[in-house]
């Protein structure tokens, strides 16, 4: 299986640039599937329905989330539906949705899981011990892990934890590409972070005085996500027949 995965779509720039090229990269990829992070596709921050309905209608065919999943409140029973959504797996029980799914793509059943770091992150559930139970639980013929983390250490240490166990495991969260995509020693395709869709000339789709300004002072500032200028658009494309990674990265 060929499998398309797209890193954070960032507020309008990166809608934008998933609908000018998520399906012309799927043809040219071959990918059968493409799964795309959405956490930040609401103007930096969450997503909601009109959105999730725009990212599919882009090209998704599934959408992962993570510690930005419940930032907009209307979207909390609509998580709780049969769509094709998740958020982060290790949230603690009650919180609304569910943290993975299984999709038929042409006869394979492949199961998607999403799940978020601990190290600087919120207080939740292991995600270690979560991916396990969800191991145990859930039989799938190819297995893909969304990974939202804030450190290489631990991405790196849930790649390994699950080499030989799951397809592939792909880092989202640092907005940043990183240069280790690899295949680990039992098989499972790496990268620690996927990077992101959005705003080129800012630091991390936001724009860049405004980051800076908060560096400089230490005061609360009110960060603004553009919505016209440059966009990039970043990921990776996954062969699990091949066992190969490659990444993508799209730049206006």
């Amino acid at each position: 299986m060929r499998i398309l995965f797209i890193g954070d779509i960032v507020g309008k720039i990166g809608r934008r640039m998933l609908k000018e090229h998520l399906l012309e990269l799927k043809r040219q990829h071959g990918a059968q599937v493409a799964i795309v992070n959405g956490e930040n596709a609401a103007h930096g921050k969450g997503i909601t329905e009109k959105i999730y309905k725009e990212l599919l209608t882009a090209g998704a065919d599934f959408i992962t989330l993570g510690n930005h999943a419940f930032a907009k409140r209307d979207v909390y029973e609509f998580l709780d539906e049969d769509i094709r959504m998740i958020r982060p797996a290790n949230f603690p029980e009650g919180a609304p949705g569910r943290g993975h799914g299984v999709v038929n793509v042409n006869g394979v059943k492949l199961l998607i899981m999403n799940l978020q770091g601990r190290s600087f992150m919120d207080a939740i559930d292991c995600p270690f011990r979560k991916a396990d139970g969800i191991l145990e639980e859930v039989e799938a013929d190819e297995i893909f892990v969304d990974f939202h983390s804030e450190t290489t250490s631990e991405s790196l240490a849930m790649g390994h934890y699950l080499d030989g166990r799951v397809d592939a495991v792909v880092g989202t969260h640092t907005h940043v590409q990183t240069n280790d995509e690899q295949v680990l020693p039992e098989g499972t395709k790496y990268i620690t972070d996927v990077g992101m869709t959005g705003f080129r000339d800012g630091i991390l789709g936001i724009r860049k005085e405004e980051v800076i300004e908060r560096f400089l002072h230490q005061l609360p500032v009110r960060h603004n996500v553009p919505e016209e200028g440059p966009g990039i658009l970043s990921g990776v494309i996954i062969d699990t027949k091949t066992n190969k990674i490659d990444t993508i990265r799209i730049r206006e």
